[in-house]
């Protein structure tokens, strides 16, 4: 099985096999495919696109190609939640904390900045003394004692991933929805967790421009998560505006506080209580109704901000 025949069958428009895709693949990760041969195979991805079951099956050679992580040392539903980012996205500080103050555990990896937004390890670090870099038994054992636990991704984790995202960066192959959905879940399905909520930012302030394109994500996305037995849901959230007041990454954290205190901006505060509903839904506890009202109630009573500084 040539590369070359490879990249001259998805340029013309042709269907990948599972097989086809592990050799491109894994290939690449090994050495044996060229930067220059998988720059052309992505271009023609780009330009010719994957059908939903062949994006599946990438999405899972991408997975497989580091560890794959069991979370089944932590007992319950794990509920993970992924957002495509944007200017003053600072979510995941707060609605990890709220989700977890319901009773639902969160064992999360989270990522660093990628282009013009914050990511969530970069937040956290701005705080003295946080430590984003836990052995796999400290992970386990956050999350079975508190609930919680955020931490920065592993190397190993969809190693091929890394690699690829890398390449597109240069080959003008970023915007491609078929890789942006592979990429994301592969690293979402290696994660570990039982149920994942998607956020799809869009706008001027998001790397998805326009609603449609959004949609088209949001739902390839869910597609390859439920072929892979996850249960995903998604929300398309408005970032042609900054979220919240603050932007920079201390500055961020202070603001989710204040959320959390029941004391953020109007805007903030209620795409967070949108998503932690809607987290609290896939986790099984209950009607969006009161999964909205448990959110709120966490909030008020002041549990969500202490299970924060647990």
């Amino acid at each position: 099985m040539r590369i070359y025949d490879l990249i001259a069958k998805k340029r013309d428009g042709g269907t990948h096999t599972r097989e086809e895709l592990e050799a491109i693949v894994n290939g690449f990760v090994s050495g044996e495919v060229a930067d220059y041969q998988m720059a052309a195979w992505m271009m023609a991805v780009y330009l010719r696109g994957m059908t939903d079951e062949e994006t599946a099956e990438l999405t899972d050679v991408m997975a497989h190609s580091g560890v794959m992580v069991d979370l089944s040392p932590i007992p319950g539903i794990k509920v993970d939640k992924h957002s495509t980012g944007g200017v003053g996205d600072k979510t995941t500080l707060v609605i990890a904390p709220i989700v977890a103050a319901c009773g639902v555990k969160i064992a999360k990896m989270s990522g660093r900045g990628l282009g013009h937004t914050g990511g969530t390890i970069d937040k956290m670090e701005s705080v003295p003394g946080t430590r984003t870099a836990l052995t796999q038994e400290e992970f386990f054992a956050q999350v079975n004692k508190i609930g919680l636990s955020v931490i920065g991704q592993s190397e190993g984790i969809a190693v091929a991933d890394k690699k690829m995202y890398a390449l597109r960066d240069v080959t003008a192959t970023v915007s491609c929805i078929p890789l942006i959905a592979s990429s994301i879940m592969s690293k979402k399905l290696a994660s570990g967790s039982d149920a994942i909520l998607l956020d799809v930012t869009t706008g001027t302030g998001a790397f998805m421009k326009t609603v449609d394109q959004s949609i088209e994500l949001a739902k390839l996305m869910v597609s390859i998560g439920t072929h892979h037995g996850r249960h995903v849901a998604a929300m398309i959230t408005d970032m042609d505006t900054p979220l919240g007041h603050n932007i920079g990454n201390s500055l961020e954290v202070m603001e989710s506080m204040d959320v959390l205190k029941g004391k953020g901006p109007a805007d903030l505060t209620e795409v967070c209580l949108q998503l932690a509903t809607n987290m609290l839904v896939l986790a099984d506890k209950g009607t969006p109704a009161e999964c909205r009202a448990m959110a709120e109630a966490v909030i008020a009573d002041g549990s969500a901000f202490e299970k924060c500084k647990q």
